[in-house]
C-alpha cells in the first residue's frame, strides 16, 4: 500500500512541474499579416514599331511582286538607320482575295484583285533616331504603320526599385496597426513576392500620312509596380 502511495506522490508533483513547460508549447505565436505596394518609374530606352507594305492587283504574283519590291526598299531603309538584322522580325504576311462590292457595300462572289500584305517588327534602340526612322520608312514606300511601343530594354533596376519601396510599406502598414493594437512589431517570418507589374506598351496608331521630317514623338514615363506579403512577429511594448 505505501508503494502505491508513493508513486502516485511522484506522478503529482511530476505533473505540477510539466504543467507550465505545457501550456508554454501550446501558446501560439503572435503575427501580423500585411500587403505593401511600392512604384517606380523609368523613362523607356527603346521602342517597336510594327510597319509593312500593303499591295493590290489584277493577280496575286503581281501583287507580290510589287509587295517585294516595296518590302526590299522599307528594309534597305532600316539598315541605313543601323538598324540591326536581329532587331527585324517579320509580324505577319498574308496573301488575300478582294472582292467586288455592289453600291450598297455588300460582297459580290467576284474577285477584282488581290492583295499583299508584309508586315515586320522593328525594335529602335537609339531613341532620338525615333522620329527619323519614321519618316524614313514611310518615304521609302511604308504604307502600314500599326503602332508605336515603348519600353525598357531591362527593367530589373527600377523593378527592385518598386519592391524595396513595397517592403518599406509593408513594414510602415505593420508598424501602424500594431501601434493601434499596443504592441510592437517584431522580426519578418514570412516574406513573399506578391506581385510584380511590368506595363505593356501603349500602342499608338500612325498612318501613311505621317510624312513630315522627324515625326515628333512623345516618350513619357514607363511607371513599373511591385507588391510584397510579410508576416511580422508581434511583441509586448
Amino acid at each position: 500500500m505505501s508503494i502505491v502511495r508513493n508513486f502516485v506522490l511522484v506522478f503529482v508533483m511530476a505533473g505540477s512541474c510539466l504543467g507550465p513547460a505545457l501550456a508554454g508549447a501550446a501558446e501560439i505565436e503572435r503575427t501580423i499579416s500585411v500587403t505593401g505596394q511600392g512604384r517606380a518609374f523609368s523613362p523607356p530606352d527603346m521602342a517597336a514599331i510594327h510597319t509593312g507594305v500593303v499591295t493590290e492587283d489584277k493577280t496575286a504574283s503581281q501583287a507580290l511582286a510589287k509587295n517585294n519590291k516595296a518590302m526590299a526598299a522599307l528594309l534597305d531603309v532600316l539598315k541605313e538607320h543601323k538598324i540591326a538584322a536581329k532587331d527585324v522580325q517579320t509580324s505577319s504576311f498574308h496573301v488575300a482575295p478582294v472582292y467586288k462590292q455592289d453600291e450598297r457595300g455588300r460582297t459580290l462572289p467576284e474577285i477584282v484583285a488581290y492583295r499583299v500584305t508584309n508586315q515586320v517588327r522593328v525594335h529602335v534602340r537609339n531613341l532620338p533616331d525615333l522620329g527619323e526612322v519614321l519618316d524614313a520608312i514611310v518615304q521609302a514606300g511604308s504604307n502600314q504603320v500599326s503602332g508605336i511601343s515603348f519600353g525598357i530594354d531591362d527593367p530589373t533596376g527600377v523593378l527592385n526599385q518598386a519592391r524595396n519601396r513595397a517592403v518599406a510599406d509593408a513594414r510602415s502598414r505593420a508598424e501602424l496597426f500594431a501601434q493601434a493594437a499596443g504592441v510592437r512589431v517584431g522580426k519578418v517570418l514570412t516574406i513573399a513576392d506578391s506581385q510584380t507589374y511590368v506595363p505593356r506598351p501603349e500602342f499608338f496608331a500612325r498612318g501613311a500620312e505621317a510624312q513630315a521630317a522627324g515625326v515628333p514623338i512623345a516618350t513619357g514615363e514607363q511607371e513599373v509596380q511591385a507588391a510584397v506579403h510579410i508576416v511580422f512577429a508581434l511583441e509586448d511594448r
